[in-house]
């Protein structure tokens, strides 16, 4: 009789970020399209919980979620503050690395794997945190698996992109404090790729 596994695997630290990263890497999906609440992952149980109900028609315009066992930490800060040129970026913002994922498919619904190609990111500062977004086609894809690069994308995709991370935090008694301090190709997205695992081996050297 096989061994199956009884227990799920925690989907930021029991699944590995893909064998063939960075340049295909294995995406936990936590949010699609047509979800008008903003799902994230639970920390500490490995489950979605809802964050807070989208209050406005800010839809997310990609399949969005993280790479497992990455962290945004001290080498996801510097890396941002040298590619930047600014020298007030502090920290990562403590999570795992975002990702978002083009795909023509309809996908119902998160709390999935799939793999991906990454083709470059955003480079989001808020408040003094390196907040970068990957973004990735996903793998085999129709459409969007002829992309290599952003700079092949459409205009208009990567705008709705910059659009959905510059107001998704929105609320009318405050004001944005979020910002896209560039665009930037597959080759750098790569670097962010192995910056993250490199402060989530951190991480786990500081919690042992």
């Amino acid at each position: 009789m096989k061994n199956y596994q009884l227990f799920k695997s925690h989907p930021w630290h029991g699944i590995h970020f893909g064998n063939k990263a960075p340049e295909i890497v294995t995406a936990f999906i936590e949010i699609v399209p047509t979800d008008t609440v903003k799902y994230e992952i639970d920390k500490q149980s490995g489950w979605l919980k809802i964050d807070r109900p989208q209050k406005f028609s800010n839809v997310v315009p990609a399949l969005y979620g993280f790479v497992p066992q990455t962290y945004c930490g001290v080498n996801i800060a510097q890396f941002c503050a040298q590619e930047s040129g600014r020298n007030d970026v502090h920290s990562g913002d403590g999570d795992p690395l975002d990702i978002c994922v083009l795909s023509e498919k309809n996908i119902p619904n998160g709390g999935i794997l799939l793999q991906c190609r990454p083709i470059g990111g955003l480079r989001l500062i808020d408040k003094g945190e390196a907040d970068d977004k990957i973004i990735a086609v996903l793998e085999g894809d129709a459409l969007y698996a002829q992309y290599q690069d952003i700079d092949q994308l459409p205009p208009s995709v990567i705008e709705r992109l910059r659009h959905y991370f510059l107001t998704y935090k929105n609320l009318p008694e405050s004001p944005s404090t979020c910002e896209v301090a560039g665009i930037y190709d597959r080759q750098t997205a790569y670097e962010v790729i192995r910056h993250s695992i490199a402060d989530y081996q951190q991480l786990l050297q500081n919690t042992d």
